[in-house]
C-alpha cells in the first residue's frame, strides 16, 4: 500500500511538472488596458467579427492579439463546423496554407547560422536538377519559346520569389500541367517532395532569376533544400528546430487522428448563394488529404495546419528578435536581415508600399499601402482567407484565421486591421 502512495504520488509530481511546462509555453494573458488597449474599442472587433459569422458571410474566426508580450484579444465566432453545428473555438486547427511559408524559410536560415548553406548559393548546388534551367519566352505572333535560363536560381531568389517561378499557370502552363505540377497542394501527392520538385526542374519557368517578383513554388523547393542538407525530412527537422522549441504542439504537416475532430471546415461564399461546404475529401479544398491521405509529401510552400495560439508564439519569437521561452531559434542580426525588403528595383506587383524580406512582406510606405498599420511591419496570409502581421513599432502580434475560399470580396481584412488599430490608446 505504501509503494502505491508513493507510485501514485510521483506519477501526480511528474503529471503537474508537464502540465506546468506545457501552460509556461503558452504566451500569458493581459489586461487590455494595461497592454495599451481601450476595452471599450476592442469591442467594437467583437462586435464586427460576430456579425460575419451571424450573417453567414463566413462561418466562423479566431483572433489573437498580443502585444508587450501578452495576449490582449483572443476570440472565436461562429462555426468551426456548421453542418455539426460545432462551435468555433480558440483552440480550433486551421490550414494555414501559405503561412506555412514563414517557418520554412526560418528553417533556411537557421542552416545558414550553423555554417551549412549560404542564401546567396545556387539551388543547384543541394538540388542537382536546378544547375540548369529555362524559361518560357513568349514569340511574336502567339505561343512561347522555350530558351535558357541568364543564370542559376539562388536560395535568395526563392526566399524573395524573384526566381521567376509561378504555380505552373504562367505561358508555359500546358507543360507543367502535363507533368502534373500545377496548384499550390502536395497533400494528396503519393511521393515524397523532393521527388516532385526534381521533375519540375525541367520545366519552363515563367520570369528570368532575379527580374520579376513571381509568387509561387519557391518555399516548396526550400523545404527540399532543408531535406538535403539536414538530412532529415521536412516535418522533423521543422519539428525539431521550430515547434517543439517553441511548445507549438498543435502544429503538424499532416493531423494526427485524435486531433481531427478540431479541424475547421473549409466553406466558399459566392455572390446571391449562401456558403457553401467544401466537398470531402476534396483536394486544395474540404478536408481533404491531410485527414486521410498517403502523408509523403511535405510541402514547405503550403503544408502546415496550426492553432492561433501556435502560431502566435512563433510571431513572438521574431518580435522577439528570434527567441522565446529561453529557445533561441535565430539571432537578432538574421531577424534583422528577414523582415527587410530585398527586391531593390523588382516592383512587389500585389499594391503599393510594400516590398518582400525573406520569407515576409513588409510595409516600407504607409501611405502608398493605405491601410492602418506601421513601417517595418511584416507578415503574409494563407489561401483561406488566413493572416498574420507583426508590428515591432507597436510590439504586436496579430493572428487571424478563417477558412473560406472563394472570399465573394468580404472585406474583413482591412477591417480587422482598422479596428485593431483604432482600439491602441497608449
Amino acid at each position: 500500500m505504501f509503494a502505491q502512495s508513493i507510485r501514485r504520488i510521483t506519477f501526480l509530481f511528474i503529471s503537474l511538472i508537464l502540465v506546468s511546462s506545457l501552460y509556461a509555453q503558452e504566451l500569458p494573458v493581459g489586461k487590455p488596458e494595461e497592454l495599451g488597449f481601450s476595452p471599450e474599442r476592442l469591442q467594437r472587433l467583437t462586435t464586427v467579427f460576430q456579425a460575419y459569422a451571424n450573417d453567414k458571410k463566413m462561418s466562423g474566426s479566431v483572433v489573437l492579439v498580443a502585444r508587450h508580450g501578452k495576449v490582449a484579444y483572443f476570440n472565436a465566432f461562429g462555426k468551426r463546423d456548421i453542418e455539426a453545428n460545432a462551435p468555433m473555438q480558440n483552440d480550433a486547427i486551421f490550414r494555414i496554407a501559405s503561412q506555412t511559408k514563414a517557418l520554412i524559410s526560418v528553417g533556411i536560415m537557421i542552416l545558414q547560422e550553423e555554417g551549412k548553406l549560404l542564401i546567396a548559393d545556387p539551388v543547384g548546388k543541394y538540388i542537382p536538377e536546378f544547375m540548369e534551367t529555362t524559361v518560357a519566352e513568349p514569340r511574336e505572333g502567339g505561343g512561347y519559346d522555350i530558351i535558357k535560363a541568364k543564370r542559376q536560381i539562388t536560395l535568395r531568389d526563392l526566399l524573395t520569389h524573384t526566381a521567376g517561378i509561378g504555380y505552373g499557370g504562367g505561358l508555359a502552363a500546358d507543360k507543367w500541367k502535363e507533368a502534373g505540377i500545377q496548384g499550390w497542394y502536395f497533400a494528396d501527392r503519393d511521393e515524397p517532395v523532393g521527388a516532385t520538385i526534381a521533375r519540375m526542374a525541367k520545366l519552363p519557368m515563367d520570369e528570368q532569376p532575379g527580374e520579376k517578383f513571381v509568387y509561387g513554388y519557391n518555399t516548396d523547393i526550400l523545404g527540399v533544400v532543408i531535406e538535403k542538407v539536414s538530412g532529415k525530412s521536412l516535418e522533423e527537422f521543422i519539428t525539431a528546430r521550430i515547434l517543439t522549441p517553441l511548445g507549438m504542439k498543435d502544429t503538424h504537416f499532416y493531423l494526427p487522428q485524435n486531433k481531427v475532430n478540431r479541424l475547421a471546415a473549409v466553406y466558399s461564399a459566392y455572390a446571391d448563394k449562401p456558403l457553401e461546404r467544401s466537398p470531402d475529401p476534396g483536394g486544395m479544398v474540404g478536408q481533404g488529404a491531410y485527414v486521410n491521405g498517403p502523408r509523403k509529401s511535405f510541402s514547405g510552400g503550403a503544408g502546415l495546419l496550426s492553432t492561433a495560439a501556435d502560431y502566435a508564439r512563433f510571431l513572438q519569437m521574431m518580435l522577439n528578435k528570434g527567441t522565446l521561452n529561453g529557445n533561441r531559434i535565430l539571432a537578432p542580426s538574421t531577424v534583422e536581415l528577414m523582415t527587410v525588403s530585398h527586391l531593390g528595383e523588382i516592383k512587389y506587383s500585389w499594391g503599393g508600399g510594400i516590398g518582400f524580406g525573406l520569407g515576409f512582406s513588409v510595409c516600407e510606405d504607409l501611405g502608398d499601402r493605405g491601410v492602418p498599420g506601421s513601417v517595418g511591419e511584416y507578415g503574409w496570409g494563407g489561401a483561406y482567407g488566413s493572416s498574420y502581421w507583426v508590428d515591432p513599432k507597436e510590439d504586436m502580434v496579430i493572428v487571424y484565421f478563417k477558412q473560406l475560399t472563394p472570399t465573394n470580396n468580404l472585406d474583413d481584412q482591412s477591417k480587422l486591421r482598422t479596428l485593431i488599430y483604432q482600439a491602441i490608446v497608449k
